[in-house]
């Protein structure tokens, strides 16, 4: 059987149901935008409502917009427009901070509600904030408290009486290869541990149901797939039933019972506000709204289902167009157990990839061998993966990527 040809994939866009979210972002011409699982693209009507926020509710309204145009508001509001993407309820889901702080807050409080037990658990090659956020929290909670870290393999048995809270990333940022995140929770919860879930590089790549899948707590970025910006804040999720006695480290103004009486004594707020630390950013939270705006309309079973059959596409080509120039697929090759992302292993990855950077097709790169390519459904085609196939067999074959520009390392990779 014949690799699909370009015509094959333009009439796969013609029939794409999601074809029209296309035009709901900002895309460079002449640009093959494969990163957005790093940062997501820019929505069109973020500017508008950012030139709004700074022009009149800033400009003008001062710090009155913090009541007339609701600002104060926005960790909450945005947080529910999130949780229906996540399977959870209104209320259960706030916009605050970063995920390094936000792991760092639910490591603490996870660790409280196990109070008897020293162990958090994770992923060996796991997102190096996250293992590196849960080192600094069992240091600072004495020399009794470990990190744990261990290979993907060896996750069920390592879950033992002696853990407090698992924490995983969903996804992992290399390779794109997913966990059972149900089957983890249930086990965990048999043996009395928490379970605290990164979804950075699941949360706008495809339906999740955190409350079916029972998982104690979660967090994720927005700059990524939900494509709120750079630096845009992370959210959190919290159950109900939690947040009542659910303790967190950083107590700040925001997430007292009544930040504006001003008292002495925190008495923190009865339900997710409580995960609030400071003032919330509100710009970015703009920004961010102007995407969630956009995800509102999406299905996210088509979103899934587009996803996976970009990612087979990606693979089938690159395996038939390049084979025998050294690449090595790093991710699974099933799609149910894969992120929206492909993932091949290459000895000259960094200098592949800025070839590419320059031939327009914009991926990324990872320590030691990873070239990274994401596929964002709402505003990836069918034919801009062939495309990105195309010139990566070109810059292969005519051995492009081999000069020193490209194998000159830049701050960023």
């Amino acid at each position: 059987m014949s690799t699909p040809s370009r015509d094959d994939c333009v009439a796969l866009d013609r029939d794409d149901p999601l074809a029209s979210f296309r035009d709901d972002f900002v895309l460079p011409a002449g640009v093959t935008y494969l990163d957005g699982n790093s940062l997501g693209a820019l929505p069109k009507t973020a500017e508008e409502r950012m030139q709004n926020a700074i022009r009149q509710q800033w400009g003008q309204g001062l710090i009155r917009s913090w009541n007339d145009a609701g600002w104060i508001n926005l960790p909450t509001k945005l947080g529910d427009k999130i949780a229906p993407m996540i399977g959870v309820g209104a209320g259960e889901v706030i916009v605050a901070d970063s995920t390094s702080v936000n792991l760092f807050k639910l490591l603490i409080a996870a660790l409280r509600l196990n109070s008897d037990r020293r162990t958090i658990l994770m992923e060996a090659r796991d997102f190096p904030t996250d293992l590196y956020i849960a080192q600094g929290v069992a240091d600072l909670m004495g020399e009794d408290y470990e990190c744990r870290m261990v290979p993907t393999d060896e996750i069920l048995a390592a879950l033992d009486e002696s853990v407090a809270v698992l924490a995983l990333t969903h996804v992992n940022f290399k390779t794109g290869a997913m966990h059972d995140m149900a089957g983890l929770t249930k086990r965990a919860h048999s043996v009395g541990a928490r379970t605290i879930w990164d979804l950075c590089h699941t949360a706008g790549a495809m339906p999740i149901d955190l409350a079916a899948a029972k998982a104690d707590f979660a967090l994720g970025c927005t700059y990524k797939y939900l494509n709120g910006g750079p630096g845009a804040p992370a959210f959190v999720y919290i159950p109900t039933a939690q947040q009542p006695t659910f303790h967190q480290p950083l107590t700040g103004w925001m997430g007292h019972a009544q930040p504006f009486s001003f008292v002495d004594d925190y008495h923190p707020a009865g339900d997710i506000k409580r995960f609030l630390s400071g003032t919330p950013n509100i710009l970015s939270l703009v920004a961010l709204e102007a995407s969630l705006d956009v995800w509102a309309q999406v299905d996210l079973n088509l979103l899934r289902a587009k996803s996976m059959a970009l990612g087979d596409l990606f693979i089938e080509l690159v395996e038939a167009r390049c084979a025998g120039h050294g690449f090595i697929l790093a991710s699974p090759r099933d799609a149910t157990a894969r992120g929206s992302q492909v993932s091949f292993r290459h000895e000259e990855g960094y200098a592949i990839m800025q070839a590419l950077i320059a031939r327009g097709v914009i991926g990324d790169f990872r320590a030691p061998d990873i070239v990274r390519f994401g596929f964002t459904p709402l505003y990836t085609r069918y034919v801009d993966v062939w495309h990105a196939a195309e010139v990566l067999y070109d810059i292969m074959a005519t051995r492009a990527w081999d000069t020193p520009a490209f194998r000159t390392r830049a701050a960023v990779t």
